[in-house]
C-alpha cells in the first residue's frame, strides 16, 4: 500500500518552527514524511534532520520521500518519548526544533491489515510499532469489565464506556472478538439507538481509547513533551498537534508549568521560590486549521497546534 499522508496544519508548523538553514531539527512522529519533506526543504547540505517514528513501514516511506534533500537525515526506529537516548546515540547534544504530530497517522488508518479504523474490516491489531506484542486483541479480549470501563471511560471519553464494557464481556464469552467490524457490532449493540443517530460513528470513540491503551499514548506524553523542551538550544521551538482534548490537556499543563514554574502563594509581592521559566509560548491559544485546510483534509478538523520557545 502506498503511504499518503496530507500533513495537518503544515504552514502553520513551518512557520512556528522558523527553521534556521544549518539547524538540527526534529520530527518525533515521521509518519508519511508530509511535515518532514516542509522541514528538510527548508535546510541546508550543512543542516540536520532527525525522523523518529515506531512504525517500520513510515520509516521506510519517509526514506523514500526525503531522498532528494541535501541536508544530512537520520532516520530512527523508537518512541518519540525516547528522544533523549536517540540524540545520545546519534552524539547529538542539543536542537534547533521538533515536531510533534500525535494521534494516528493517515497510512494506518487508510491501511486495513493495521485494525485501526472502524470503517475497514481487519483484524484487532491497532498497534504503531509491529514488533510490539501486546494488541488491541488483547484489550478487548483479557481485560475485564472494570479495566474496560476504565479505558473507553478514561481514553474515549464514551458516556456509555459500562454499558460497551459489559456487552464486550458477555459477547466474548461465546468466541473471541477477533476483528474490527466484530468489535463494531458489539459497541452498536451496546448504544441505544437514540443514541446512535446523533454525533460521531458509535464506535469512534472506543476505538480511539483502544489504539490509545494499546501504544500507551498518553502514559507516555507528559514525560515526552518535558524531554523535547530539555533538548531544545536557546531559541529552539516545539511545535504539537493534537487531535483530541486529553492530548491537548497534557500539552497545554506542560507548557504553562515549564512557563510559569514559580510555585510562590499569589499573595507574595515577590517571587521567592526561585523558579525561574525556561520556556515561552508562542502562542496562547492554539492554533487551528483554516475553513479551507478543512475542506481539502476533514482531518484537521479537530487538529490544534502548540508552539513553545526555549529561552
Amino acid at each position: 500500500m502506498e503511504f499518503i499522508h496530507k500533513p495537518v496544519l503544515f504552514d502553520q508548523c513551518m512557520e512556528g518552527l522558523d527553521i534556521k538553514p544549518d539547524g538540527v531539527y526534529a520530527d518525533g512522529t515521521l509518519g508519511g514524511g508530509g511535515h518532514a519533506s516542509g522541514t528538510c526543504s527548508r535546510l541546508s547540505d550543512k543542516g540536520v534532520f532527525i525522523g523518529i517514528d515506531r512504525d517500520r513501514d513510515a520509516l521506510a516511506a519517509a526514506s523514500e520521500k526525503l531522498k532528494d534533500f541535501s541536508c544530512e537525515k537520520k532516520l530512527v526506529q523508537s518512541n518519540y518519548s525516547e528522544i533523549k537516548t536517540v540524540l545520545k546515540e546519534l552524539n547529538i547534544d542539543k536542537i534547533d526544533g521538533a515536531l510533534l504530530d500525535l494521534g494516528v497517522s493517515s497510512f494506518q488508518l487508510d491501511n486495513p491489515a493495521r485494525g485501526f479504523s472502524y470503517m475497514q474490516d481487519a483484524p484487532l491489531d491497532m498497534r504503531m510499532n509491529r514488533d510490539d506484542s501486546f494488541t488491541a486483541s488483547d484489550v478487548i479480549n483479557k481485560y475485564d469489565k472494570q479495566e474496560l470501563t476504565r479505558v473507553i471511560s478514561g481514553y474515549g471519553e464514551e458516556r456509555w464506556a459500562s454499558r460497551i464494557a459489559e456487552f464486550i464481556v458477555k459477547a466474548r464469552k461465546d468466541k473471541p472478538i477477533e476483528t474490527t467490524f466484530e468489535l463494531v457490532d458489539v459497541i452498536k449493540a451496546a448504544i441505544p439507538a437514540s443514541a446512535r443517530r446523533t454525533g460521531p460513528h458509535p464506535a469512534k470513540r472506543t476505538f480511539q481509547a483502544v489504539r490509545i491503551e494499546v501504544n500507551e499514548e498518553l502514559s507516555r506524553l507528559e514525560g515526552a513533551v518535558d524531554a523535547f523542551l530539555d533538548v531544545l538550544a536557546p531559541g529552539g521551538r516545539l511545535c504539537i498537534i493534537t487531535f483530541h482534548s486529553l492530548e491537548d490537556r497534557i500539552v497545554k499543563e506542560v507548557f504553562n508549568r515549564r512557563a510559569n514554574p514559580c510555585t510562590c502563594p499569589k499573595e507574595f509581592p515577590v517571587c521567592i521560590c526561585g523558579k525561574k521559566a525556561d520556556i515561552k509560548k508562542i502562542n496562547g491559544k492554539p492554533v487551528t486549521a483554516s475553513r479551507q485546510e478543512l475542506e481539502c483534509n476533514p482531518r484537521a478538523r479537530s487538529a490544534k497546534l502548540r508552539v513553545a520557545e526555549k529561552i
